[in-house]
């Protein structure tokens, strides 16, 4: 990098602060902070939830598996989230919306309380806040492992200057600092994306260009959809671990659908993602499917081979863009787990373990708020320097086998609960299936892991916990069904919009540990 890079990149840091500080006169309460209001255009939460399911690691993790494999990385990937959202735009969107706009909650785990009761609420806000730190911490690791690459700064010290960037903009703005700095990332990335590809493609003219260029030593076997550990049952359990993930599973996309005025443009937004997820990540992955050819990567898993790409084949100026594209994903996604996080204990566990929390008025649960996402920051950034430890491993195994494999235990109860099929389960079939499928997490990855020769292939890593859940979720519903006409009533203001729940008396969230019975509003 050289002195045009760094205003590039410092550039860049300056707006995202600007927007924030623009943003905050946006905030005058806490359903603002985490929902917009419900104010969203479509548009701006379809570009948003995108962007919000990025990160670095895609430069890093991800494009090590390019750098390996080729394609798959596209069809177990992009494809599998693409055609998730594509379903859960119509089986999820708009009842996550009315999770706002019927029962006025400000954060997507605030209804479990009156759909199951308050201990399976706590179990699964604790456990997902406790994933989402590793999770983020692994971002931070990824784009810190980018920024080294670039400058020599160490991964500490990237770490330090990516989280405290974020912290300052989604702090003061929430919401809606997150999703207009989204839309300045997807412009950035769209900038940065085409001229990656540009410089990827001129360079094709050396191999035998575009169409002969497959049958290069250096890419036997790229073309290939399905190869090495990631086959047929790797990418049917991504799919079914994608559909719950990113239609609300992991809380912050939940937030997109919440924040648009009604139903129907929660599911707008939710095709206009879907639609990017399908055509953007091509334009990006394609350099990374190239690489091979173009450079040589100092690192086993070739998680390096990107950022070397970039140094070699694009000047100053564009280079310092293609490097703040690679921030813009990293702190889009951790900007908005950041905020969904905040919501979670702001409005689900903080009553509960304070007392002074329930009688919280608009400033003081605003304040919180911000005191929370700075706090979840923080200790996000300190799980990224264990990331590459004995505990964690490497970057894409935290990604892969701990977030793919640990999501589907927390996130059937809360998507599964929103739908009438579901309707007998009730709260000892949501906390049997949270509890078992943590167990066989652990079981399958370690005991079991340990004694299997060459251990347990990665597609079951990541599915049997999710399969378990979703077994024990339905079997116990119908073991043992907990229909009552309350979460009936609940389930049914959910799914319908007017009068789909006249006079059915339903348990509707006004606040932070409220149990207020209301009479539907007809």
């Amino acid at each position: 990098m050289n002195g045009l890079d760094w205003a590039v990149l410092i550039g860049y840091f300056a707006v995202m602060v600007a927007i924030g500080v623009w943003s905050h006169k946006r905030v005058d309460n806490v359903s603002d902070f985490f929902t917009a209001g419900g104010k969203m255009p479509w548009w701006l939460s379809g570009i948003s939830h995108h962007m919000s399911g990025y990160s670095a690691v895609m430069f890093t993790g991800y494009a090590g598996i390019a750098y390996t494999y080729g394609v798959t990385s596209f069809v177990t990937w992009s494809f599998p989230i693409a055609l998730g959202i594509a379903i859960g735009s119509k089986l999820f969107a708009p009842r996550i919306n009315r999770l706002r706009s019927r029962l006025h909650v400000a954060s997507p785990l605030e209804y479990l309380k009156n759909r199951y009761d308050l201990k399976t609420q706590q179990a699964l806000a604790w456990s997902g806040m406790l994933l989402k730190i590793v999770d983020v911490g692994a971002k931070w690791a990824a784009i810190a492992t980018l920024l080294s690459v670039f400058t020599g700064i160490s991964l500490n010290q990237g770490i330090l200057i990516t989280g405290g960037i974020t912290a300052i903009y989604c702090t003061i703005g929430g919401l809606w600092a997150d999703a207009l700095t989204e839309l300045g990332q997807f412009i950035i990335q769209l900038l940065a994306g085409i001229a990656m590809f540009v410089a990827v493609f001129v360079r094709l003219d050396d191999h035998g260009g575009f169409f002969g260029v497959w049958d290069s030593p250096e890419l036997q076997g790229h073309e290939k959809p399905l190869v090495g550990p990631y086959g047929t049952v790797f990418l049917l359990a991504f799919l079914f671990i994608k559909l719950f993930e990113y239609n609300g599973g992991m809380l912050n996309q939940a937030q997109r659908y919440m924040a648009t005025p009604n139903a129907k443009e929660a599911e707008r937004s939710a095709r206009l993602s879907a639609i990017l997820w399908l055509v953007w990540p091509l334009v990006l992955f394609f350099p990374m499917w190239m690489s091979p050819l173009l450079v040589e990567s100092q690192k086993p898993d070739g998680s390096d081979s990107y950022a070397l790409m970039t140094e070699q084949l694009l000047p100053h100026g564009l280079l310092g863009l293609v490097i703040v594209g690679f921030f813009s994903h990293t702190m889009a996604m951790c900007s908005s787990d950041a905020n969904a996080i905040a919501a979670v204990f702001t409005r689900d566990c903080a009553p509960v373990i304070w007392a002074r929390a329930r009688a919280w008025n608009q400033s003081q649960g605003l304040r919180v708020a911000r005191i929370a996402t700075v706090v979840f920051l923080g200790l996000s950034m300190a799980a990224a320097t264990q990331v590459n430890s004995p505990a964690f491993k490497d970057i894409i195994t935290v990604v892969i086998k701990w977030v793919a494999g640990l999501m589907g235990p927390m996130a059937i109860p809360m998507m599964l609960g929103l739908l009438r099929a579901f309707r007998r389960s009730g709260p000892t079939a949501a906390l049997v299936s949270w509890s078992m499928g943590l167990l066989a997490f652990w079981l399958v990855n370690y005991p079991i892991n340990w004694n299997v020769e060459g251990g347990v292939p990665l597609q079951y890593q990541v599915s049997i916990p999710l399969a378990v859940s979703l077994v024990l979720y339905i079997l116990v519903g119908y073991i043992r069904p907990e229909d009552t006409p309350e979460r009936l009533a609940l389930i049914e203001k959910i799914n319908t919009d007017g009068d789909g729940a006249a006079s059915a008396t339903i348990p509707t969230p006004a606040g932070p540990a409220d149990d207020v019975v209301r009479t539907a509003e007809g």
